[in-house]
């Protein structure tokens, strides 16, 4: 989802770098053109250049980029900092100019307006979901001449599901930065309590109503499992719940709805028993992204759908610790709802500037052991390490940043074991995600709201609605 997928980093402040690199903070992501030259030369007809070519080392070349760490986020901002630096010995022609948000980076509202407006800088920030929007507003750059085993030298070990997530008809637009897979987050002390083993997470959603009433039963206001049913994020782990047991929200065409059907009801009727028939999923509902995590965090509740960078956040602004949490493969484990987050480039900027943004985003964000995969870096600046996502990787990168990750772990990452050794297919979310959200959060909100819910009627009025946004595509 938009983590609008729900859990974003907050953007604020900023910062100079005084170095070869010229840093700029400005007030808002994508609040000015990056149309301006600033000097460089990279401004030339792209279309005479060749994409293939390396990028001139005489060739001075500026770009903008957008979510830069805020200053708030020292170690990340200093992280940053470092690597352009790293960077500028390599390509000292190369002047990056960074952009802070205050709030959240990417919020819905801005993104759109700066897309109708051509206002997004040379690099801009984006979702797995933002693409049919790029292009529909003629926003990005078609990078796939630009891109190759030597502009990208771990290309062939990039997780090809996460690529697609970037291309139209064969056509790729950007970089993937961070990616992840729903799985089943637990809190493994409430697991213990409840005589459940926490190394063995449900792996049937049969097995999470079993395991949900007893840990229930512990009583002091203890929900045994936790959903989400408001601000789309209802919508979103209904979604999720789908394709954990093989079904769909939208059928192959992607021109009508596909959950009014026996999954659906499976999925509704399960949640439906679990809140009224064994009351181990609490009595406060209407529920939203940062609401179950607080939940959890605290010992009130014993597991709920996730994606493993929610721990990063309830440690590090909820005060939990990492070894009281463990995760396990979506249950049902037939496809989990996969996302996560890239960048993009500008269309029409010059062929330099996009050779430029290329080589940057690579050093920062797709090559093992470097730039945000530097964990023996983050362990030292006290960042998390060990989680099992994001992870791009396949083959021998894999299998060199698994390790390295191990190696400077600042978390049991035995705790995520099940997780990772039982890795369960990712499915993209379906076109118009968000409007499709909103309407399924009714579906969610009337199953956990009202014991007398009309799952029947909730289902198919949900249909009715989703065909009709469906028909706007």
């Amino acid at each position: 989802m938009r983590r609008a997928r729900f859990r974003r980093t907050r953007r604020a402040g900023a910062v100079t770098l005084a170095s070869a690199l010229t840093l700029t903070a400005l007030a808002a992501c994508g609040t000015s053109s990056s149309s301006d030259d600033d000097g460089d030369n990279g401004s030339g007809n792209s279309a005479k250049a060749d994409p293939a070519a390396p990028l001139d080392p005489k060739t001075k070349v500026s770009i903008t980029i957008d979510c830069m760490p805020p200053a708030a986020k020292a170690a990340e901002l200093r992280q940053w900092n470092e690597d352009v630096k790293e960077f500028n010995k390599k390509y000292p022609n190369v002047s990056i100019k960074g952009r802070s948000t205050p709030g959240q980076c990417l919020e819905p509202p801005r993104f759109t307006a700066m897309l109708k407006a051509k206002s997004q800088p040379d690099v801009f920030y984006t979702y797995f979901t933002d693409l049919p929007q790029v292009l529909d507003n003629d926003g990005a750059q078609d990078i796939t001449a630009y891109v190759n085993d030597k502009s990208v030298p771990l290309l062939k070990d990039i997780d090809p599901d996460v690529l697609s997530s970037l291309k139209k008809d064969g056509k790729l637009y950007g970089l993937p930065t961070s990616n992840y897979r729903m799985g089943l987050l637990i809190n493994r002390k409430l697991f213990t309590e409840a005589g459940l083993d926490p190394d063995t997470p449900p792996e049937t959603w049969e097995e999470v109503r079993t395991a949900a009433k007893k840990i229930a039963d512990l009583g002091g206001g203890v929900a045994g499992f936790g959903e989400y049913s408001a601000a789309n994020t209802g919508g979103w782990h209904f979604t999720a719940q789908m394709y954990s047991l093989g079904g769909d929200v939208v059928d192959a065409s992607g021109k009508k709805a596909a959950f009014n059907d026996a999954t659906g009801k499976q999925v509704a009727e399960n949640l439906h028993a679990m809140r009224w028939d064994d009351d181990s999923m609490g009595k406060t509902q209407l529920l939203k992204w940062g609401d179950l995590q607080k939940q959890i965090a605290t010992d009130k509740l014993g597991m709920f759908l996730a994606a493993p960078d929610d721990v990063t956040y309830m440690v590090q602004q909820l005060g939990a610790k990492y070894e009281n949490f463990g995760m396990g493969p979506i249950p049902g484990g037939e496809n989990t709802l996969a996302g996560g987050n890239n960048y993009m480039i500008k269309q029409g900027i010059s062929a330099d500037k996009v050779k430029a943004s290329i080589a940057w985003l690579n050093f920062k964000f797709t090559t093992v052991g470097k730039g945000q995969y530097d964990w023996k870096r983050s362990k030292a600046d006290a960042l998390p390490v060990g989680l099992p996502q994001p992870n791009l990787w396949l083959n021998g990168s894999k299998t060199k940043d698994d390790a390295a990750r191990k190696e400077f772990a600042t978390m049991p990452v035995e705790n995520f074991k099940a997780f990772t050794d039982n890795p369960v297919p990712g499915k993209a979310e379906p076109p118009k995600a968000q409007e499709i959200y909103k309407v399924l959060d009714n579906v969610m909100s009337g199953i956990l709201t009202n014991k007398d819910a009309d799952i029947g009627k909730l289902l198919s009025t949900a249909e009715s609605q989703v065909n009709k946004v469906l028909a706007t595509q």
